[in-house]
């Protein structure tokens, strides 16, 4: 158990998590339910601020149900049961008092297909600042636009073309446009469910470089299926089976020294 595991796949510019951090959500005893059949089961875990926390596993293991509970997307879901604590920055965000759409301008998400609006570039991004009133002046909204798609790294190239449909772009770039869209309302923690599973090599690539550049000023969590990917782009990982989390910890430990069984033969292939 103690040999390293994947050397080649530890993170090249992630680097290993502060010994110290300041944890962003705090999840205890979460145990959710599709009418009547157990999803997850008892997750606690911390998650730190200012960082990437990968979440991994087997298919149907329950990592995408985990996310949605963070911003509360499960209560969408008509059969769904969600008991538990979720506290973000010691708040109760399962309290019946916690608005929902407020929160998830707090936790903003992007999913695995790149979801533009039917709208164009320039209203994709505006529509959130629109609806949270953060915006007093045309000036200051067509600010924030612009800042946002510089964050998501795509000002330099829609910049001539704000007024085109956002689905006129290319997959990677309606991706980015999406982030930009999520990051607009200035939230505090960004929620990624497979956000590279439909996009090329290139694409993903500037996906990854982008993560790396929101996390210091975001708490970002993201669900992949890509050993590799975690490897690169998180300082924390936690791993997930049957509804379980198994281990969590920093990715350089999770990734080199495992302390479950079940945790090194995925990660080694042998499982899953």
């Amino acid at each position: 158990m103690s040999d390293p595991i994947l050397p080649s796949a530890a993170p090249a510019h992630a680097g290993a998590a502060p010994q110290e951090q300041a944890v962003k959500v705090r999840v205890r005893d979460v145990t959710v339910s599709y009418d009547g059949a157990m999803a997850i089961d008892s997750v606690n875990i911390d998650i730190p601020d200012k960082s990437v926390m990968s979440i991994i596993g087997p298919s149907g293991c329950g990592k995408s149900t985990f996310l949605r509970c963070l911003n509360r997307m499960n209560d969408t879901i008509s059969g769904c049961s969600v008991t538990g604590d979720i506290r973000i920055d010691e708040e109760d965000v399962t309290a019946r008092n916690v608005n929902p759409v407020m929160l998830r301008a707090r936790v903003g998400m992007v999913f695995q297909e790149p979801n533009p609006f039917p709208k164009t570039v320039f209203e994709n991004v505006a529509y959130g600042p629109k609806i949270h009133g953060l915006a007093a002046t045309r000036a200051e909204l067509e600010d924030i636009v612009e800042t946002s798609l510089r964050r998501a790294g795509l000002w330099d190239e829609v910049k001539d073309g704000l007024h085109k449909p956002g689905t006129s772009l290319s997959g990677g770039q309606q991706q980015r446009l999406v982030i930009a869209r999520a990051i607009a309302i200035n939230p505090e923690i960004i929620l990624m469910d497979e956000p590279c599973s439909a996009l090329d090599p290139i694409a993903t690539a500037r996906i990854e470089e982008l993560i790396d550049e929101l996390r210091q000023n975001y708490c970002i969590v993201i669900v992949t299926h890509s050993m590799s990917q975690a490897a690169r782009i998180s300082q924390n990982t936690a791993f997930f089976d049957r509804g379980k989390l198994i281990e969590t910890g920093t990715t350089e430990q999770i990734f080199t020294n495992p302390r479950d069984r079940r945790t090194h033969d995925y990660i080694t292939g042998r499982y899953g």
